[in-house]
């Protein structure tokens, strides 16, 4: 009987060590929590960013004057594609060709 008992505390003891090991980790790798200051910077910045989006996706502008490109907006662009996308061959033949001269260099200038 009295060895029973002292495996049982042997255990209980084990089992007691190993949950301190656990809260003690738990405690030292817990990081910093945000404090408000910068929880309000976050979404502050997460607004402007969808705002940013939303007025890009809404208004035409011009994008490069000198190369004559400008931005639509996504529901004109969207009817423009699939009016132009009745002859997918042409369709594809043209929207390489407008993306090869956007991605052109710009001309050199001589500053002299």
């Amino acid at each position: 009987m009295n060895h029973k008992i002292a495996t049982f505390l042997a255990g209980l003891g084990a089992f007691l060590v190993v949950a301190l090991l656990v809260f003690a980790m738990k405690y030292y790798t817990q990081p910093t929590p945000l404090n408000a200051g910068r929880a309000e910077e976050r979404k502050k910045a997460l607004a402007e960013v969808r705002e940013a989006g939303v007025k890009t996706l809404n208004t035409a502008e011009v994008v490069d004057p000198g190369k004559g490109f400008i931005r639509v907006k996504i529901d004109t662009a969207m009817e423009i594609t699939v009016k132009e996308y009745q002859n997918p061959a042409s369709f594809r033949t043209n929207l390489v060709a407008r993306a090869n001269k956007l991605a052109e260099p710009p001309p050199k200038v001589d500053y002299e």
